[in-house]
């Protein structure tokens, strides 16, 4: 399985903090893709993390099972 948490305005938008998905061999920018087609998140802005780290790049990570990705909302602070 792979864990896919929401935060702010995406749980919003998806109308849920969390899922699990069976786990298939992807990569993580295809997940977000697939993401972004089931919860119409095309014009929607987030940062994405892998296991608890921000990803800037996810074109050749290849997810593993157990893996959780986090959708995060722009984000400030100080």
């Amino acid at each position: 399985m792979i864990t896919i948490k929401y935060f702010g305005m995406l749980a919003e938008h998806t109308q849920c903090s969390e899922e699990q998905m069976d786990f298939k061999p992807l990569t993580l920018s295809e997940l977000v893709q697939d993401l972004k087609v089931k919860y119409q998140l095309n014009s929607a802005s987030f940062h994405v993390a892998l296991n608890h780290k921000l990803i800037q790049d996810s074109e050749d990570i290849t997810l593993q099972l157990q893996d959780e990705i986090a959708l995060l909302p722009p984000f400030s602070g100080g």
